[in-house]
């Protein structure tokens, strides 16, 4: 049997065991490892799973994750879930959507801590959604912009997926970083200037809150700046090469105690709690990553991207045409798949014809995240839509996909800027290269 057709086989049985509710990590480790054995003979491919496996586990660079993982742990110790909102809703609280507009501010600083786009919509929206209802927001309207808010989380620096993504592509970390920023800035804004529209459209969508005090104001900010200014260190420092992404995570965490005991957080229970949580969610991707590894190597031995890459090539199709065509399909598989899900599955692909094509790796990697977080509240998945639905029973699904529309269409011409114009991803690296 051709090893072409073995992936494509594969690849389809991967997509079913994955609908069929199997862990990501296991699943692309049970593929990649039948397929091998398929290919290269059984002993041969569980010789490969045992080196690949220990690799793994033994890169140094690996450790980055674990670290700013337990970093934002104990900033979660420290009762920093709501202080970004909460800062936000003081200066634009008194606008109409100010409510909205806050939760997209204090989505992206809670994003910088977390790094994930479900933790983010979780948090963010337990504190802002049930103020939103009290100043007499349209219930839609609100899980909407928070949902949409939610997926800030998935790109803002230090970012899981950011961080995944670099050490399969073996990519630069702190690239990767420096990438993501003028991205997350443009599509905050873009989030703004939607409820901006929508509010001056239909006032009664955002109504007008009552205007903080200056003196409310200034409390509100001061209560955010030992966070912010350790978050500014880390991800500055890294971006500007001043610590490698493992030193830098070490060095927030140090920070992240030092807050953790500056507010008087600081308890046995607190750190068993952080530590707890670290090492649960570190187990689980680093599953994924190994069972990812195996995939890209089985994916590599049946020669699919070699094939790939000289289709498009005969095809003459130009770089920016190639990429919508993968832009689509990741909307489509996004409908139904997780996105960390969809990036480890259609990096090993993807990424050698983004190399054929002559496109920079560190730009695909911003792509393929702003591609992933569109599936986070995009129907029918929309995994952010059911996180904030669970905690709102009564505001119907409908209700809130309807809402989260116009946002999506920011969405669509926010990556299509991307795509366009690559120096909003690549100008920060280039500036970090010289």
């Amino acid at each position: 049997m051709m090893p072409e057709f073995i992936g494509v086989i594969a690849f389809v049985v991967l997509l079913l065991i994955l609908l069929g509710g199997i862990p990501i990590g296991a699943a692309l480790a049970l593929v990649g490892m039948v397929g091998l054995a398929i290919i290269i003979s059984p002993e041969a491919a569980l010789i490969k799973s045992g080196v690949i496996a220990f690799d793994t586990v033994s890169r140094y660079e690996l450790g980055v994750l674990p670290l700013f993982m337990l970093m934002a742990q104990l900033c979660f110790a420290a009762g920093a879930s709501a202080d970004f909102f909460e800062m936000a809703a003081k200066f634009v609280g008194h606008r109409r959507g100010g409510l909205a507009m806050a939760s997209i501010g204090g989505s992206a600083g809670f994003g910088a801590i977390s790094g994930s786009s479900l933790a983010t919509v979780a948090t963010v929206s337990a504190v802002a959604l049930p103020e939103m209802r009290r100043q007499g927001y349209q219930p839609g309207f609100a899980a909407a912009a928070l949902a949409a808010g939610g997926t800030l989380g998935s790109l803002t620096p230090p970012s899981g997926a950011l961080i995944v993504y670099g050490i399969i592509a073996e990519q630069s970390i702190g690239k990767l970083f420096g990438a993501a920023v003028i991205p997350v800035i443009s599509q905050a804004i873009f989030y703004v200037a939607v409820i901006a529209l929508l509010c001056r459209w239909r006032p009664e969508l955002g109504p007008v809150g009552p205007r903080a005090t200056w003196a409310e104001r200034g409390r509100a900010l001061l209560r955010v700046t030992d966070l912010s200014l350790l978050i500014l260190f880390v991800v500055g420092g890294l971006i500007l090469g001043w610590f490698t992404p493992t030193e830098a995570a070490s060095v927030g965490c140090v920070g992240a105690l030092l807050l953790l005991a500056f507010r008087r957080r600081f308890s046995r229970a607190a750190l068993g709690r952080a530590l707890t949580e670290t090492l649960k969610t570190t187990g689980m991707i680093y599953t994924i990553v190994i069972g990812a590894l195996l995939f890209s190597t089985f994916v590599g031995v049946t020669g699919i991207t070699g094939d790939l890459v000289g289709m498009v090539r005969a095809t003459g199709a130009s770089p920016i045409l190639a990429v919508i065509v993968m832009a689509l399909i990741l909307l489509a598989l996004g409908s139904f798949l997780d996105g960390l899900a969809l990036m480890l599955l259609m990096t090993p692909i993807f990424l050698p014809v983004i190399l054929g094509l002559g496109l920079s790796p560190i730009w695909f990697g911003i792509f393929l995240v702003r591609t992933m977080e569109i599936g986070f509240i995009h129907p029918p998945l929309g995994f952010n839509v059911y996180v904030i639905q669970a905690g709102a029973r009564d505001i119907p699904l409908g209700a809130i996909f309807r809402g989260v529309v116009p946002f999506l269409l920011s969405d669509f011409v926010h990556l299509a800027l991307i795509i366009a114009f690559p120096a909003i991803v690549l100008w920060l690296p280039m500036i970090q290269g010289h």
